[in-house]
């Protein structure tokens, strides 16, 4: 399986030290298998850094890895309810026990809702109602040093604006 990651380095190693704790699923790092998706990325590490470059750093992963019964996967398929609630409580801080969590992203549309749903503007029902009505992309997040070894960095490119 070939992985992306979007960020404002070029990340041959990835590591677990410098991911943020109130995400979509958690403490992790994240990769897509949409490369639009991790160009998009590139941009939103810029704003924040506001050094760097735009890269995309490739891996490679072995698909038995999704299936290794050894390993704790959390799979969601699609904005439903089960996966607006784990997002609401990633991003409250609140941990999980996960290797990998596989699922839709809450990008800058998706997150308003979530935001509505969390203070309790919307119910779960609209919310969802609300989900589907969205484009979504695909997120692949490591979360233990173990699993994040299955990465194998295969090259980087710069995004031009």
């Amino acid at each position: 399986m070939r992985l992306y990651h979007g960020s404002n380095v070029e990340v041959r190693k990835p590591s677990l030290l410098r991911s943020r704790k109130k995400t979509d699923f958690g403490r992790g790092f994240y990769t897509t298998t949409q490369k639009e998706q991790a160009e998009h990325w590139t941009s939103i590490k810029m704003d924040r850094a506001r050094i760097g470059r735009r890269v995309v750093s490739v891996f490679e992963m072995d698909d038995e890895i999704l299936t290794n019964p050894e390993l704790k996967i959390r799979e969601f398929h699609g904005s439903d309810e089960a996966w607006l609630n784990f997002v609401v409580d990633s991003r409250k801080g609140i941990e999980h026990d996960y290797d990998l969590v596989f699922g839709p992203v809450a990008n800058d549309k998706v997150f308003t809702v979530v935001n509505l749903y969390e203070s309790g503007v919307l119910d779960a029902p609209a919310a969802i109602a609300e989900l589907k009505a969205y484009k979504t992309y695909n997120q692949l997040s490591f979360h233990t040093s173990h699993v994040i070894q299955a990465l194998r960095f295969v090259e980087s490119y710069e995004v031009k604006e």
